[in-house]
């Protein structure tokens, strides 16, 4: 009898852990919440939405611009009328970058133009308005290329620390319900620090998207600055002299 007794205690403690084990997952989590539970649950699900809203905007954006950079810059240097190329980038959608660049220059140079005379252009060229028209224009698309980086920098950074939070008030939680009721085997430990361990899996989860999306995104803008300052560069030799400095070189 007491033989039959001590095998049946192993086998109950068996029985009894992977209960514990099974229970120990999403819907047994967030039906076991309290207050802050909910909250860092409810950060980290915000922060992931968020995340993956500005990845797939700015995917689809940057997916658009560099299949219709190269087109619109070579085809503006291609078209022999001026008026003819300054038309075309008139129709490119307003989300193009690259056109917009472009008509400011002619903007600039034809206001420059009217202005002859005036104060205005006795006290800058028309060379330094170009200049300055450029300038503003590129710092214009560089900062509309930079829309949600923010975004995914703080959550990349941010989504662990939370989901670690999550983690640790869990822990805090399971073990005064542990001490509490005198309860130290796996089948009171392992259900409730498992679960708090979800917190922390939660964080990376947001996080590491976040993370690789805004490295991929900034080593796009990066690319992309630097085809706008050459192209800023080509436009305001031509609007400036009339012809691109491989042009003039050509020429002589």
């Amino acid at each position: 009898m007491l033989q039959e007794t001590a095998a049946a205690a192993p086998a109950a403690a068996g029985g009894n852990n992977a209960a514990a084990l099974q229970q120990m997952g999403f819907d047994h989590l967030i039906q076991n919440f309290d207050f802050m539970g909910w909250i860092v649950f409810v950060t980290l699900l915000i922060m992931s939405l968020m995340s993956w809203y500005w990845i797939i905007i700015n995917a689809i954006k940057n997916l658009r611009l560099r299949g219709r950079a190269d087109r619109v810059v070579n085809t503006f240097w291609e078209t022999s009328n001026a008026q003819d190329a300054i038309r075309y980038m008139e129709e490119q959608p307003r989300s193009e970058p690259f056109s917009k660049i472009a008509l400011d220059a002619a903007q600039a140079t034809a206001h420059h133009q009217r202005q002859d005379g005036s104060p205005l252009a006795e006290s800058l060229s028309r060379s330094e308005f170009v200049d300055r028209a450029l300038r503003q224009a590129v710092t214009r698309e560089s900062l509309r290329l930079e829309d949600g980086l923010t975004v995914l920098a703080t959550v990349g950074s941010s989504a662990p620390f939370v989901g670690l939070l999550g983690t640790v008030w869990g822990i805090y939680n399971a073990l005064i319900r542990i001490g509490a009721s005198g309860d130290a085997s796996i089948s009171a430990v392992a259900g409730p620090v498992g679960e708090a361990l979800i917190m922390t899996a939660f964080g990376l989860f947001a996080a590491i998207p976040a993370l690789l999306a805004y490295n991929a995104f900034v080593r796009f803008n990066r690319v992309t600055n630097n085809q706008f300052d050459t192209f800023a560069h080509d436009l305001h030799d031509f609007f400036a002299t009339g012809s691109r400095v491989g042009e003039l070189q050509v020429n002589r």
